[in-house]
C-alpha cells in the first residue's frame, strides 16, 4: 500500500466516523443515509467521542511528512489541528457550560433537511423531519441532565433563553408550512408539537438555571492562546493579538477620521456614522431587498471586472434568518450549498429581528444595516467573499477540506473581499468606502474585545459599551454580539487576523510574479 492510499483510506474512514457522530453535520454536507438521526448528546456520549477523538489524532500524527505529497500533508496538519483543538477544549467541557449545545442541532438539524431539499421526495424530507422532531425531547433531557449550575455562566444561558423560546414558534407554527402533501403536513405538525413542548419545558428550566448559574465564560489566557497556536496554526498567543488588534484599531480610526474630514468637514468618524445609520430601510423587508440589490451589484462587477472565476451553476439566495437564529445572531450570515451533493445554491441570511421585539429596538437593529454600510456586508456574505468562495472551494477534489477548516481562513476572506472591492472601485459614495473601513475596524474591536473578555480584563458591560462607542454597533446589536463572543471564543478575532494573512500571502504572491490577480483568487 502506497502512502497515498494509506493517507486517502485514513480520510474516508474518519469521515464515515465522523458521519455517525455528527449526522447533522452529514445533512450539511450533503451525504446521504443521516437524515433521520440526531446526534447523542448523553454523558456517556461525550466520554467515548472523546476516547475516539484522540485515536484519531494519534493516527493522522503518525502520518510522516516523507510519506506524503504536499496535498496529503495539508490534509494531514488540518484533521490534526482540528482534532487537537477538540482536544485542547475538552477540559473546559462545553458541554456542561453551554446549552447552545443542545438547542442549536434540534434546531438546525430539522432546518437544514428543508433548506436542502433540492428536489428530493417531499416523503423523504418529511418523514426524515418529523424523526428528527421527535428527537428534540430526548436532546434536551441530555441537556438538563448535562448542564452544571457551577459552570455555566448566566450570560450563556440567558443566550439559550431566547433560542429555545425561539424554537417553540418554530417547531409549532413554522415548519409544518413547509411541507405541501396534507398528510405528510400532518405528520410534521404532531411532531412539531411534541418538539415545541420539550422547547417549552427547557425554557423553563433554563430560567431555574439562570437564577443558580455561577460559572464563568472567560475561558483564560492558557487556552485561548493554545487554540491560536495549536488550533489555529497562528505564532502568538492572546496578549500578542490583542496587541495586534488594537494596532489595528488605532491605525483604521485614524484613517476613519481622515475620510470623515473628506466628507464631512469635520473629523468625528463616530457622528458621521450615526449620521448615516439613520438612513436605514424602514423595514426587515426592505432591507432584504437592498441586500439583493446589492448582491446582485457585487456579482455583475466581479465578472466584469474579472477578479474571481464564477462557478457554473451557483446561485446565491438573499432570504430573511431563520427564526429560530434571530436571539443568537444579530449580523448576516451565510450557509454554503450542500459539499457532497452537487449544485451551488448558497443561502445569504439578513439579519432579521427576533419575532416580538419592541418596534424601537427593531429600529436600532436596522441602523446597523444602514443603506451606506449595506453594499460592504454584501460583499463580505455573497461576491466575492463567502458565497463565491466556498462554491468555488467546492470544486477542489480533496474530500477532508470539503468537511473541515479554519475560521480564521473562512472569515479571513470575507473581510478581505471587502477591502478588495474598495481597491478596485466598486463602491460608488465615499460613505460606502467609510462603512467598509467601519468594518474593518469593528472586527479590529472584536479582536480587543474577545481576547480581553477571555482574558478576564473585561466584563460584558464594559464589552457592551466598548463595542457600542469604539465602533458603530447600535447597543441592542452590541450586547449580542458580546454574548456571541463569550460563547465561542477566539471566532470573533478571525476575520481581521485572517485578513492580514491573505493580504501578505497575496504580495508576496504579485511580488513574485507568480500570477494574476484572479489567478491568486482561484488559487487560493
Amino acid at each position: 500500500m502506497d502512502a497515498t492510499s494509506a493517507l486517502d483510506l485514513l480520510v474516508d474512514e474518519y469521515m464515515v466516523w465522523l458521519w455517525t457522530v455528527s449526522p447533522v453535520l452529514a445533512t450539511a454536507l450533503g451525504v446521504d443515509g443521516h437524515d433521520d438521526r440526531v446526534p447523542d448528546l448523553t454523558a456517556a456520549a461525550f466520554e467515548r467521542r472523546a476516547v475516539e477523538e484522540d485515536a484519531w489524532l494519534a493516527r493522522f500524527r503518525a502520518l510522516a511528512d516523507g510519506d506524503l505529497n504536499p496535498d496529503e500533508r495539508i490534509d494531514r496538519d488540518l484533521a490534526v489541528s482540528t482534532l487537537r483543538g477538540q482536544q485542547l477544549e475538552r477540559d473546559w467541557a462545553v458541554w456542561r457550560r453551554n446549552p447552545d449545545t443542545y438547542t442549536t442541532p434540534a434546531l438546525t438539524g430539522v432546518f437544514l433537511l428543508f433548506l436542502h431539499r433540492d428536489g428530493r421526495p417531499e416523503a423523504d424530507v418529511a418523514n426524515a423531519a418529523v424523526a428528527r422532531l421527535r428527537a428534540v425531547p430526548a436532546l434536551l433531557a441530555a441537556g438538563r441532565a448535562n448542564l452544571d449550575a457551577t459552570l455555566a455562566s448566566p450570560v450563556l444561558v440567558k443566550r439559550a433563553r431566547g433560542q429555545a423560546a425561539a424554537g417553540v414558534t418554530y417547531a409549532r407554527d413554522l415548519v409544518a408550512a413547509e411541507v405541501s402533501d396534507p398528510a405528510l403536513r400532518a405528520d410534521v405538525a404532531r411532531a412539531g408539537a411534541e418538539a415545541a413542548t420539550a422547547f417549552e419545558e427547557f425554557g423553563t428550566f433554563l430560567d431555574d438555571l439562570a437564577d443558580r448559574a455561577t460559572g464563568p465564560y472567560a475561558i483564560g489566557e492558557e487556552l485561548y492562546s493554545a487554540l491560536l497556536r495549536e488550533r489555529e496554526g497562528l505564532a502568538y498567543g492572546a496578549r500578542e493579538l490583542r496587541e495586534r488588534g488594537q494596532a489595528a484599531y488605532d491605525e483604521l480610526a485614524a484613517d476613519m477620521a481622515r475620510r470623515t474630514k473628506e466628507i464631512a468637514g469635520h473629523d468625528d468618524w463616530r457622528a458621521l456614522v450615526e449620521e448615516m445609520n439613520a438612513d436605514h430601510p424602514a423595514t426587515p423587508e426592505a432591507m432584504r431587498d437592498a441586500y439583493a440589490e446589492w448582491t446582485e451589484r457585487a456579482r455583475a462587477f466581479c465578472r466584469e471586472r474579472q477578479l474571481v472565476t464564477l462557478p457554473e451553476g451557483e446561485h446565491c439566495v438573499v432570504e430573511p434568518s431563520p427564526p429560530f437564529q434571530r436571539p443568537v445572531l444579530a449580523v448576516a450570515s451565510y450557509v454554503t450549498p450542500p459539499a457532497f451533493r452537487g449544485g451551488g445554491t448558497g443561502h445569504f441570511f439578513v439579519p432579521y429581528p427576533p419575532d416580538g421585539t419592541p418596534p424601537d429596538e427593531v429600529q436600532k437593529r436596522l441602523a446597523t444595516n444602514s443603506f451606506s454600510s449595506i453594499p460592504t456586508i454584501s460583499v463580505h456574505e455573497a461576491y466575492p467573499g463567502h458565497h463565491w468562495h466556498l462554491t468555488w472551494a467546492l470544486r477542489q477534489p480533496r474530500p477532508l477540506r470539503k468537511v473541515i477548516g479554519s475560521t480564521y481562513f473562512v472569515e479571513g476572506w470575507g473581510l478581505y473581499s471587502e477591502e478588495l472591492m474598495t481597491e478596485q472601485g466598486f463602491y460608488d459614495d465615499p460613505r460606502h468606502e467609510l462603512c467598509q473601513v467601519d468594518a474593518r475596524l469593528f472586527r479590529a474591536a472584536r479582536i480587543v474585545v474577545d481576547t480581553s473578555l477571555h482574558l478576564g480584563e473585561m466584563t460584558v458591560e464594559e464589552a457592551v459599551t466598548f463595542m457600542s462607542t469604539k465602533a458603530s454597533l447600535s447597543e441592542p446589536t452590541a450586547r449580542a454580539e458580546v454574548a456571541r463572543y463569550c460563547a465561542w471564543p477566539t471566532q470573533a478575532a478571525s476575520y481581521l487576523t485572517g485578513a492580514l494573512e491573505i493580504r501578505r500571502i497575496r504580495d508576496r504572491w504579485l511580488a513574485e510574479g507568480r500570477g494574476t490577480l484572479r489567478e491568486f483568487h482561484d488559487a487560493i
